[in-house]
């Protein structure tokens, strides 16, 4: 700590800033990671344990109320609302085909629900791409300024180089610091979001195909 502090007291406006906006970008991404592990692993057990219950159900209101406790997140509970919805009499919607307007409706819905799966991942993915070169702008700032230092004071000497020198290229390492977890994290919710989209995806299709079947035969 002392060498931080140190560091922090020897620093310039600009070091100063890059090292708070490397601060401020670590501790964005790691909110964002215990956050979104913490929803994608309760969608991901919601999904698992609540398509199985609905499909086991014996007609759509009963589906839903299985749902009702299953669905925490509310991601397939917003397809079977969006399926089981009427469209007001004398709208563009309700001049279309069943089948138009269930696709339309679902559609809408998975791609409300897929939203909120995606939240931060540009915050993530920003956030891993940037804060390398933030780091690097800070080191190369630093070298600068530690040899514009040096030069001034006549005597340049390995031991009068190496110490400023080496405490810049500590940004580096903190860019690459912040930028490694969040580039980790990224790629692992990249997956597992499209497993869940996949899952919504078949279960959107085969709501879809029930719900016009039904609707048609009766």
């Amino acid at each position: 700590m002392n060498g931080v502090w140190q560091f922090w007291q020897q620093a310039d406006p600009v070091i100063r800033a890059v090292a708070a906006l490397l601060l401020l970008m670590s501790v964005s991404a790691w909110v964002l990671i215990f956050w979104k592990g913490w929803l994608l692993q309760r969608v991901r057990g919601d999904l698992r344990r609540g398509v199985p219950a609905f499909w086991a159900a014996t007609s759509l209101a009963d589906g839903r109320e299985q749902l009702r406790h299953l669905d925490r997140e509310q991601m397939l509970t917003t397809l079977v609302d969006a399926a089981s919805a009427v469209p007001p009499a004398g709208t563009l919607e309700a001049h279309g085909l069943i089948e138009s307007q269930l696709t339309r409706r679902l559609r809408d819905a998975l791609h409300r629900g897929l939203a909120q799966l995606e939240f931060g991942q540009v915050v993530l993915a920003s956030v891993g791409s940037t804060s390398p070169f933030i780091g690097l702008f800070g080191t190369v700032w630093g070298i600068y300024h530690a040899l514009g230092s040096i030069s001034t004071s006549g005597a340049v000497t390995i031991d009068k180089v190496s110490g400023p020198v080496g405490e810049a290229l500590v940004m580096t390492a903190v860019g690459l610091a912040v930028a490694i977890p969040a580039v980790l994290a990224y790629n692992v919710f990249g997956k597992q979001i499209a497993a869940c989209e996949a899952e919504l995806e078949g279960f959107a299709h085969d709501l879809r195909e029930m719900v016009a079947d039904t609707t048609l035969s009766s």
